[in-house]
């Protein structure tokens, strides 16, 4: 849906309202709603710089728009520090949303690496198995486990729903959970995996991931909702995570 109205959203003006204005909240949602009917807002709230308001769609997108709900703006904004130079604001908001949204899916429905001995960080892991530097990232679970680092898994296949990488990504969550690592392994390496079907997450992870910003995988998520997108080396992320 973004490419419906993203472009067309940037200072966008929409038609007045009449005197008696509604709640600032409703005046947006209002205009929301003249742009797309498929477009709503699940929060608004005053935005950093004055005057605007930060506007969470349902599709887990941000955008600003002005109180009368005249002029809205996609993208992201940033305040000048003194100390840290250009503050991301648009992605601190972001952080939380991933936060928010990766708190809602079930543990049963995680695959999980877990560290060895003292768990230091745990990351999300956006995957897929027919990607070759997913598969590459997963090679280094066992260094990254050492160095008490927790993977946890979510499906992204990238080629959508009904595509060989949702088929057998869908075969691996319906497993036995003692099952799915090993079988997680042996899709990345490669090998065949038995084709299952149940009432499986990977349609719901795949939003998710959508939702949350992922646009191709690997993509990792840190445990304050920054998101990492591609392939890094251990040690890299290791130092990215500040074990190093």
């Amino acid at each position: 849906m973004r490419k419906l109205w993203a472009v067309g959203l940037f200072l966008l003006g929409v038609s007045s309202f009449s005197q008696a204005a509604p709640a600032v909240d409703e005046i947006i949602k209002g205009s929301l709603k003249k742009i797309d009917a498929r477009l709503s807002a699940v929060s608004i709230q005053p935005a950093e710089m004055e005057g605007m308001y930060a506007v969470e769609l349902n599709t887990g997108e941000l955008l600003y728009s002005d109180a009368k709900g005249e002029y809205f703006m996609v993208g992201q904004l940033f305040r000048l520090s003194p100390q840290e130079g250009f503050v991301n604001l648009t992605e601190g908001k972001r952080k939380k949303q991933r936060l928010d949204q990766l708190a809602k899916v079930e543990s049963k429905d995680i695959i999980v690496y877990p560290a060895e001995g003292e768990r230091k960080a745990t990351v999300t892991v956006f995957t897929d198995v027919d990607c070759g530097y997913c598969r590459k990232l997963h090679k280094e679970i066992p260094q990254l486990n050492a160095m008490g680092v927790q993977v946890n898994y979510l499906a992204f296949p990238r080629a959508g729903i009904g595509s060989n990488a949702f088929n057998v990504m869908e075969s691996i969550w319906c497993a036995a959970p003692d099952k799915r690592n090993e079988l997680m392994t042996r899709a990345k390496n490669g090998q065949k995996v038995d084709r299952s079907s149940c009432d499986s997450p990977i349609a719901s992870q795949l939003m998710l991931g959508q939702a949350v910003g992922v646009t191709g995988t690997p993509a990792l998520v840190f445990e304050d909702g920054t998101l990492m997108p591609g392939y890094v080396p251990a040690k890299q992320l290791a130092r990215a995570l500040k074990l190093q």
